[in-house]
């Protein structure tokens, strides 16, 4: 399950970046919903909300420490909830730290992309959702207090 989670947010992160960079350019937006919802492709040097232009190495770099550890924590994974928190965390974080391998300017400090676009919020991917949800499973699991194998706490 995790790995399916995982891998299922990767390749529908990249194979929509792929679409958006080859059907939109940059800074056009294309309303889908008017008032509510465009496709408007950017490139993102930082992290959310742009934050940390001037860190592409550094958030690389913890991107690349992020995947290690949950590789390494998926050993331990007995509970479903915890193994689609962190399929989604690995996924969303393997699709953004693909974009900074692959992407211009170079490896490691490439843009990550961007396309979809709610009205009044900043333009995202579809990683970035895979981690959001896994932010919102990580800790309902962690509020519910079950552990990575599936026991409960208190």
């Amino acid at each position: 399950m995790f790995a399916a989670f995982a891998a299922a947010v990767w390749a529908l992160d990249q194979a929509t970046k792929l679409v958006a960079v080859a059907t939109l350019d940059r800074g056009e937006s294309v309303t889908v919903v008017p008032s509510v919802f465009s496709f408007t492709l950017t490139r993102n040097a930082g992290a959310a909300f742009s934050t940390g232009t001037g860190f592409t190495v550094v958030l690389s770099a913890i991107a690349v420490v992020v995947c290690v550890v949950v590789i390494r924590m998926s050993a331990q994974l007995r509970d479903p909830g915890w193994a689609a928190g962190l399929g989604l965390l690995l996924g969303g974080a393997l699709g953004n730290l693909t974009d900074r391998i692959v992407r211009e300017p170079g490896f490691m400090r490439g843009h990550v992309v961007d396309f979809l676009h709610l009205n009044h919020w900043p333009v995202f991917n579809v990683a970035d959702i895979g981690l959001t949800f896994a932010a919102i499973v990580i800790i309902w699991r962690t509020w519910r207090g079950v552990g990575l194998d599936g026991t409960r706490s208190g």
